[in-house]
């Protein structure tokens, strides 16, 4: 493996001079036309600086993924081994000939890079639109999302030289564009009648006005405080949103009065990011995901990763903020144990081959012995949040293998809530761990929703979690809200808590689930089998929860003492 300082002496040469000899060019990325709502506006101004992110192709992806599969798997010798920083790096890092082949191509056209990975397989280049489209034989130009105003400078194509073809990946930002309806998968602030029960069995939850305590009993949570100072849950930050100390405090003091209401949480900024207590300045999805996070999880240490905004308002890189947030996570010597993020994204608007990119870093922190959760998305089967379609839209990172993606229930008993984004990737086919289930779904659904979606493709989401009327104290005062975002915090809390049951008792954490999840742990989540998430030809048509996995729910809700059970704690 190279040296860092290897790495920077071959990526970061001194300027050269004069014209760079032309080389032959092969298409690397395209699309036919921008995503549904864009149009091309006008050409990009020549002299406004981008700044690239390259993925140098790594050395053994196959390899990371075997080994991954090798500690993750139950039944394997190695179930819990870990790898180590280094370990990973290993078979993430590029060769010494990728290096120098894209070092030459750089430098031959009077351009600087510097290393933004530990691996050294991701490289940042700032240039003006002029180069860019010189350099990549691209057009960069403005395009605009015309209900939203969003635009955005991208280009419809890109080539980089046919040397480099085994040697460079991906050049980002080109063809993947902003989402125009953001990124938060977050229905709405209230609970829009959509609770009730159907046997009049509650325990201590009002089902409009969901707390701590409802979802300690609906899912056994203990209220033991966890004991392990090592066990980290991270929570992840981006499009300014931050959460509120003072608004924690009283969250605590009214719904977990046992948690001392100084509990707060370790902030980490990540490209000038932030986390301003200002009267004001409280985010709705921040305060739900630390509320919930620091309200079940007693006493387990939590991390908020602060990714800071785009200052450019004609760009939007929420891919940038999910790249950058990986690397460092990954970079570090002892990384948290599990990290739970409430955003995402469509696969319509990134292009297959970054979101490739991006789940190789998840496989990679997976490898590791991180947990990764993402909230699966609220517009059912037309991606993370409701819009017009006529195929089934899947989102991103949930279609990635290699992390958890959780859905959204609702009513006690649970049913799937019908904006639980749910379906089957585009991009990534199904993994052997997902055959039986996902096998018997697809038998279950016979030719309905045929030529909707791929039937092949990875499918999501894996468990699921409550998602309506979840109670947040926000700049003062409480609210309800609705969504997946309420989902992956719980599932994450539960998961750290079993982590500092297992340190407790010497024993490694759990780490990448879904191996463990579709085989020991299925007997211990709870089935859903009501409801669905239309969505598609005037909320007709999508999928419907069953016995076993579903398209809404995947393998279903915790319980914490079966699962505790399982694991023979």
């Amino acid at each position: 493996m190279l040296s860092l300082s290897l790495l920077l002496g071959l990526l970061l040469p001194a300027l050269s001079s004069g014209n760079p000899a032309r080389r032959s060019m092969q298409v690397q990325e395209s699309r036919p036309s921008p995503p549904s709502g864009y149009t091309l506006t006008g050409p990009a101004n020549p002299d406004t600086v981008l700044t690239f992110r390259l993925a140098l192709t790594q050395s053994d992806y196959d390899g990371l993924i075997d080994a991954l599969y090798d500690v993750s798997m139950p039944s394997s010798a190695n179930y819990g081994e870990w790898l180590s920083k280094e370990g990973v790096q290993t078979y993430m890092a590029p060769t010494i000939e990728s290096i120098s082949a894209v070092n030459a191509w750089l430098s031959e056209n009077g351009l600087q890079s510097k290393v933004i990975s530990a691996a050294g397989d991701w490289l940042s280049v700032p240039m003006p639109v002029s180069t860019a489209n010189d350099l990549l034989g691209a057009d960069f130009s403005i395009f605009t999302h015309s209900a939203s105003g969003k635009q955005a400078v991208r280009t419809l194509a890109y080539s980089i030289p046919t040397d480099l073809t085994d040697h460079l990946a991906l050049v980002h930002p080109t063809v993947s564009f902003p989402n125009p309806y953001g990124y938060m998968p977050i229905t709405n602030f209230s609970s829009s009648g959509l609770t009730g029960t159907r046997d009049g069995h509650t325990g201590p939850c009002d089902v409009n006005s969901i707390t701590p305590a409802c979802l300690q009993w609906l899912y056994s949570i203990p209220t033991t405080p966890a004991t392990s100072k090592d066990n980290v849950l991270a929570v992840t930050g981006y499009v300014e949103q931050w959460p509120s100390e003072a608004d924690l405090s009283a969250f605590l003091a009214e719904y977990r009065p046992d948690i001392d209401s100084a509990t707060s949480w370790t902030l980490i900024t990540l490209d000038n990011g932030s986390d301003p207590q200002g009267q004001y300045d409280a985010g709705l999805e921040s305060n739900l995901d630390t509320q919930y996070t620091i309200g079940l999880a007693t006493d387990v240490p939590v991390t908020f990763i602060s990714v800071g905004a785009n200052d450019d308002p004609t760009d939007d890189e929420f891919a940038q903020t999910l790249l950058d947030t990986a690397l460092y996570v990954l970079a570090l010597p002892f990384p948290p144990q599990v990290m739970t993020t409430s955003y995402g994204d469509d696969e319509e608007y990134i292009s297959q081959t970054l979101a490739i990119s991006l789940c190789a870093i998840y496989a990679g922190l997976s490898a590791r012995g991180v947990s990764v959760l993402f909230a699966s998305g609220d517009g059912g089967v037309s991606g993370l949040h409701f819009q017009e379609c006529t195929t089934f839209l899947p989102t991103f990172p949930s279609g990635c293998p290699y992390l958890t993606s959780v859905g959204g229930t609702v009513n006690i008993p649970e049913e799937a809530v019908y904006f639980s984004s749910g379906g089957f990737s585009t991009f990534f086919d199904r993994p052997f761990y997902q055959e039986a289930a996902v096998s018997e779904y697809l038998a279950y659904l016979g030719d309905t929703n045929a030529g909707l979606y791929n039937p092949s493709g990875r499918a999501f989401p894996d468990v699921a979690a409550y998602s309506v009327a979840f109670d947040i104290i926000i700049d003062g005062f409480e609210t309800g809200v609705d969504g997946t975002s309420c989902s992956s915090p719980t599932f994450a809390s539960v998961i750290s808590l079993l982590n500092d049951e297992l340190i407790a008792a010497g024993r490694p954490v759990l780490g990448f689930l879904n191996p463990w999840l579709y085989s020991s742990a299925a007997s211990a989540l709870s089935d859903i089998t009501v409801g669905n998430n239309y969505a598609c030809s005037d909320f007709t048509t999508g999928f419907n929860a069953t016995t076993g996995w579903d398209a809404v729910t995947g393998l279903g809700t915790p319980n914490y003492a079966k699962l505790k059970a399982i694991l023979g704690l």
